[in-house]
């Protein structure tokens, strides 16, 4: 077994400074490595779960209650308390995937937008052939999307940030790269109240197809938080303006990828 030398960075093999060194300048590992033991397994579990749990617990708390102040406070660089927007996302998206699999069978995708598929598998066609080749079409896509529910949220974010950047154009200072962020938020909100939703159908059985119509609401409402300062009423305007060209961009999209998907499925 090697031995790790106590005077160089294990990781580099830069020489450290002195035996008060705690970390390597030149890569950022602790110096001297550890050994791993029982007590440093113990030690990493405590800190790894505890300041996930923590990040995680305090981000949705605030996404959900004070959601403009969360997303300002990453945005201008207070992010100790919080866990990393994209992690956040993730976590989120896989409670929707758990509990879309042992709630509704795995049609998540479905049971979330039946107006917008159904319907335009719905659009006229010439003859019944072409119908249901449209209608297959978008069971194709739908199906893609649910058993690849996580590509499919991260394919639109950039969709969704390009849509409030014109929206929002010359207002804040706020570039693209912080609109991804801005979106990875509210796209992870979404996803709570669609959790919420899935959670509460047994006794509300219309709670699923309020969850659009409550996350743009929700998301107007997390914009108006964010321009504190700029006027109410035009934030309100912008953020609706801003999720009905993401809307449009959605739908244009999802009808370009027919003919694609027929075409593969010939």
């Amino acid at each position: 077994m090697t031995q790790l030398s106590p005077d160089r960075c294990a990781n580099c093999q830069r020489v450290t400074v002195g035996a008060d060194q705690q970390f390597c300048p030149a890569c950022g590992q602790p110096t001297p490595a550890p050994r791993i033991d029982w007590p440093f397994l113990r030690q990493e579990m405590q800190q790894t779960v505890l300041q996930m749990e923590r990040g995680l617990l305090y981000s949705l708390t605030h996404l959900m209650v004070r959601p403009g102040h969360l997303m300002r406070d990453y945005i201008e660089g207070r992010r100790a308390s919080q866990v990393k927007p994209l992690p956040l996302l993730l976590t989120t998206a896989g409670v929707v995937v758990v509990l879309g699999t042992a709630l509704l069978g795995g049609d998540v995708m479905g049971s979330a937008m039946p107006a917008g598929y159904d319907g335009a598998a719905r659009v006229p066609t010439d003859g019944q052939a072409g119908a249901a080749s449209v209608m297959t079409a978008f069971a194709a896509m739908k199906e893609w999307m649910n058993r690849h529910f996580a590509a499919t949220t991260l394919l639109m974010l950039p969709l969704e940030a390009a849509a409030f950047r014109l929206a929002f154009w010359r207002v804040g200072d706020v570039n693209y790269p912080e609109w991804l962020v801005i979106s990875t938020y509210l796209t992870a909100q979404t996803f709570v109240l669609w959790t919420i939703g899935m959670l509460l159908q047994t006794w509300i059985p219309q709670s699923q197809a309020w969850v659009l119509s409550l996350s743009i609401a929700y998301g107007v409402f997390s914009l108006v938080q964010y321009f504190q300062g700029y006027p109410r009423w035009k934030s309100v305007m912008r953020s609706v303006l801003g999720f009905a060209i993401f809307l449009l961009m959605n739908t244009a999209l999802t009808f370009l990828m027919v003919p694609v998907v027929l075409l593969l499925t010939k």
